[in-house]
């Protein structure tokens, strides 16, 4: 039996990439004879919500500690601890990239490494990242990801044996459920391309934006639908919006439930990804799970999460986006091609296989 302290803080609030894998995961896990697992969270204001979030048989562990003011102690010593969340554990896996000062073994996920190839690109409070991360090395944490891509970055950027760095897929998250018609008529039209994600400055909307507007003269029925949180750096998504002929077909919902997102992906014509650098990427499989097409740029794992199952263009080519997307709409040989190599590639993804993996690594730890 291993005691295992499982970072919950990103089951609270809107739910993220990172929150996704958290929420798969978690189910999985608990229903694995081996562990005992507590799950923590720092935070003050979301304390008292995580039991709510958390599978049966595991328990919650919170305390009254700003989050803020904890992790700039951990950014200069070893404490606090997490043991005064939690009480004794055998493993500590931090599952948001700030791993914590531990007396047990530790695995610390990362999934990108936007914060040190692109720090124009990402939230202040990510800058901390790198430090936290060498003092969990230099404590004997293990790293797990969810690429190869991310997996060769963190080995040529962190001083830490390649061993100790393990790639875990995730699974995806559930689509199959969704209504076309109503996610239709959320989008307010019969024909649209969807995207989704925070509207921050590495999800591209922008350029996704531009390659809209190209398309948009020859389709006056097609709309832009663009789900999700206003991040930090919106303004230049404001701009090209502003800037586009065809603005009044480009929507913008903010957050959108579980339930709206699968029934915009089942309703949608086109899923765009205009990422300019990912560490994985879930809304392409999940557009391949409920049989739409797929237009990506070639950024980071992209490729490698995709498969060949997906139209990728370069992410800084509105053009080749745009005449992509063109293409996928206006070709029914090559949507057909792309839904079936999708339905192909989203199987190969399974949270229960990435619980036995990671399960794995907990018990390579404690070799």
């Amino acid at each position: 039996m291993i005691r295992l302290a499982f970072d919950g803080t990103p089951l609270l609030g809107p739910r993220s990439g990172v929150g996704e894998v958290v929420n798969g995961l978690a189910p999985e896990l608990a229903r694995r004879p081996e562990l005992e697992i507590v799950a923590y969270a720092v935070t003050l204001r979301g304390r008292h919500d995580l039991a709510a979030h958390l599978p049966a048989g595991v328990r919650a562990a919170t305390r009254t500690f700003p989050a803020r003011a904890v992790r700039q102690a951990w950014l200069r010593a070893e404490h606090p601890q997490i043991e005064r969340w939690t009480g004794p554990v055998d493993v500590v896996h931090a599952t948001n990239y700030v791993a914590p000062p531990t007396k047990a073994r530790e695995v610390v996920s990362v999934y990108d490494l936007g914060f040190v190839r692109s720090p124009e690109l990402v939230a202040d409070d990510a800058l901390d990242y790198p430090e936290l991360l060498r003092r969990a090395i230099r404590r004997g944490a293990w790293i797990h990801t969810t690429s190869d891509f991310v997996r060769d970055e963190i080995i040529a950027t962190f001083p830490i044996a390649p061993e100790r760095v393990v790639r875990v897929y995730p699974g995806v998250p559930e689509t199959e459920r969704g209504d076309a018609a109503r996610g239709r008529a959320l989008a307010g039209t019969e024909r649209y391309v969807l995207a989704i994600g925070t509207i921050e400055p590495r999800k591209n909307f922008p350029m996704l934006v531009r390659a809209f507007d190209a398309i948009a003269s020859d389709d006056p029925e097609l709309a832009l639908v663009i789900a999700g949180t206003r991040g930090w750096g919106a303004d230049e998504f404001d701009t090209a919006l502003a800037a586009a002929r065809h603005r009044g077909r480009v929507h913008a919902p903010g957050y959108v439930s579980a339930d709206d997102r699968r029934d915009l992906l089942a309703g949608a014509s086109v899923l765009a990804y205009p990422s300019r650098y990912e560490g994985f990427g879930f809304p392409p499989l999940e557009a391949m799970a409920a049989g739409v097409p797929v237009v990506a740029t070639r950024a980071g794992a992209v490729p490698e999460v995709v498969g060949g199952a997906a139209w990728l263009v370069a992410s800084d080519d509105a053009d080749a986006f745009a005449d992509a997307v063109h293409t996928v709409l206006t070709d029914d040989g090559v949507r057909h091609d792309l839904v079936t190599r999708g339905n192909l590639r989203h199987d190969a993804f399974s949270w229960r296989s990435a619980a036995a993996e990671l399960l794995a690594l907990y018990e390579a730890t404690q070799s």
